[in-house]
């Protein structure tokens, strides 16, 4: 049997985020989804799934869940068989970029979590074309479900979330380094850079596609994901 593969989702988003992958790879596979909404540190949100997961897994995080796939990869390398991190970042806030988080705090307490998201996740954070609003509403429907409490959460965990350049370089299992041509949130030389950091990881620069390219190209991310599940566990140089 293949390895189990699990995934993270973004920010605000839930496991519609990977429909079109978990359709497709739960055909020959097993697939799961694992929360990341319990708790306001990433170390906290990492050590609360880390116990109901198989004890052997392929992680493929996207957005602030591979900034939560990072922290497991730290905590319990031995339990990941190989890593996509996907549309993320692997560098700290710095206190500049961390205090711009607050006024979003202070929307979602304020009752306005709708307005908030939209600010968030921009359209130009995405590829333009005609699926552009129908990936907003998806995102937009994910958030709002969720709630104004997890997403203060979830901002508390960003601003406070460590470097893991350390983490990428001591890296030793498959990794894929993937990002949405179009993403102007985590662009690509942000990913180049990851790719860099992690021995033998492969860069897959996903066209007309931004921030969300599990719902704006499907098919080429699941294509991605299966080459990357596909490579030998033993790396050779």
């Amino acid at each position: 049997m293949n390895e189990p593969v699990v995934f993270l989702p973004g920010m605000m988003c839930d496991a519609r985020l990977f429909a079109p992958q978990l359709a497709d790879l739960s055909r020959d596979r097993v697939v799961s989804v694992a929360p990341i909404t319990q708790g306001d540190r990433i170390e906290d949100i990492a050590a609360a799934i880390l116990p109901v997961l198989p004890d052997r897994f392929a992680l493929a995080g996207l957005s602030m869940g591979g900034i939560v796939a990072m922290e497991l990869l730290r905590k319990a390398p031995e339990r990941i068989t190989r890593i996509a991190l996907m549309d993320t970042n692997a560098l700290a806030e710095t206190p500049a970029s961390a205090a711009a988080y607050e006024p979003l705090i202070i929307g979602a307490k304020a009752g306005r979590l709708e307005d908030v998201l939209r600010d968030m996740m921009q359209p130009d954070f995405l590829a333009p074309g005609a699926q552009r609003m129908g990936v907003l509403n998806a995102f937009l429907g994910m958030g709002m479900d969720l709630g104004p409490d997890i997403f203060i959460n979830q901002i508390r965990a960003l601003q406070r979330r460590r470097d893991q350049q350390a983490t990428l370089r001591k890296c030793k299992c498959p990794a894929l380094v993937m990002c949405g041509e179009h993403d102007g949130l985590t662009p690509l030389k942000r990913h180049a850079f990851m790719a860099e950091l992690i021995p033998y990881a492969q860069l897959e620069v996903i066209p007309n596609a931004g921030h969300l390219p599990t719902l704006e190209a499907p098919e080429a991310v699941t294509r991605a994901l299966r080459d990357w599940l596909r490579q030998p566990l033993v790396l050779r140089g």
